[in-house]
């Protein structure tokens, strides 16, 4: 995962005016309800991420705050005022999208210039707010080439400097590194992430990448069938999911469905649909008896012998195992005949293989018990 520097912005006094705010926003195609009576913030200076799988609303939610889009109902407002009707180039954002839509007669130069030409800015203000956002994104030995000799990361912070070189109130950025390959994305999210910091502006991002946007955010919404399922920090998301489909989404999860069998002070006890008996605290239990339990592959212990003192252990065989370098990937078959991942460090000590005979087992405090859908 990047390592990244956060922003302070998480911490923003609750009184601040939002940089951007979604008041009940509902939007229609027809007879297809895109985004469901969304409310969220983003303060002055977060890094806010909008996350969710194809087709859950989020780059809808994004066109409706850059403008490209009109709610149906609701209001979008922007630093307090109310643009929800507001055509998107009178809007203090400006966006940055995964394809760049660079113009590929132009140099870097004019391309990052093309905005402030359009708005008639005089051309000593042209060029000195073009080469600072040259030295911004680092591209100044690339001003007089054009995009077709650029890399892919070169032609993004191209676009990157377009955008800020109008000095917008907002940064919208669709899906950014979506088409840079794997080790440049990496190396692209530390950028990015030091560009926030350095411009102190709100970023909304939109992403289906769940490592870009942890390692990334101060503030996650993540998004399922037009609705905010939780907003939180990165921690929050992960360590603390609200439902079973936040738990599924973000990292990799073991999902157990069951009810409530007994809750005493310190633990609750539930009776998985498999038959399994499994302790969680009881700090985690819901209101309803009907639950699902979220156990974390990182949490997962695995012993060739039955170990004494865990809260839950089960006993099982290995199935399935890949081998990651620092981890191994297994996926174990329990007695019960539920199948559980499990992330183990790679031990020189003990070499596991298909069919191997274990004993999986985790703490109580390593479950999140959640409502059922």
């Amino acid at each position: 995962m990047a390592q990244t520097v956060h922003s302070a912005a998480a911490t923003t006094p609750l009184e601040t005016q939002p940089d951007v705010e979604l008041r009940q926003v509902l939007k229609r195609f027809g007879a297809d309800v895109a985004v469901r009576h969304l409310d969220l913030t983003v303060q002055p200076g977060e890094f806010f991420s909008i996350l969710g799988p194809s087709g859950c609303g989020k780059t809808t939610t994004l066109r409706l705050i850059a403008g490209f889009e009109t709610p149906t109902a609701g209001d979008v407002l922007i630093q307090g005022t109310d643009v929800s009707k507001v055509p998107a180039h009178r809007r203090p954002v400006n966006t940055v999208f995964q394809s760049y839509a660079l113009f590929d007669h132009m140099t870097v130069r004019d391309n990052i210039a093309f905005g402030l030409k359009i708005r008639r800015m005089g051309a000593a203000q042209v060029r000195d707010r073009v080469t600072d956002a040259l030295r911004l994104v680092q591209m100044e030995p690339m001003a007089n080439r054009y995009p077709a000799q650029l890399s892919g990361g070169q032609q993004q912070r191209v676009a990157l400097a377009r955008a800020l070189v109008n000095r917008p109130a907002v940064m919208l950025l669709d899906e950014p590194l979506g088409a840079l390959d794997l080790k440049l994305r990496k190396q692209m999210q530390v950028e990015l992430a030091n560009l926030h910091r350095q411009l102190g502006i709100s970023f909304v991002m939109v992403t289906h990448d769940q490592e870009e946007a942890l390692s990334l955010s101060d503030r996650i919404a993540v998004m399922n069938n037009g609705q905010i399922e939780q907003i939180g920090t990165p921690s929050d998301i992960y360590d603390r999911p609200r439902t079973p489909f936040v738990a599924d989404f973000i990292g990799d999860t073991n999902l157990l469905s069951g009810q409530i069998d007994q809750v005493r002070p310190s633990h609750v006890q539930i009776v998985t649909d498999s038959g399994l008996r499994l302790l969680a605290s009881a700090n985690a239990s819901p209101a309803h008896q009907t639950v699902v339990v979220s156990v974390r592959p990182e949490n997962i212990s695995l012993s060739s012998n039955l170990p004494s003192g865990p809260d839950n252990c089960y006993p099982g065989q290995i199935s399935h195992l890949m081998y990651l370098g620092t981890h191994l990937h297994c996926v174990v078959t329990l007695a019960s005949g539920d199948l559980l991942t499990v992330r183990q460090p790679n031990r020189a000590d003990w070499a596991l293989s298909t069919d191997t005979p274990v004993y999986v087992h985790w703490a109580a405090n390593d479950c999140r018990v959640l409502n059922a859908p």
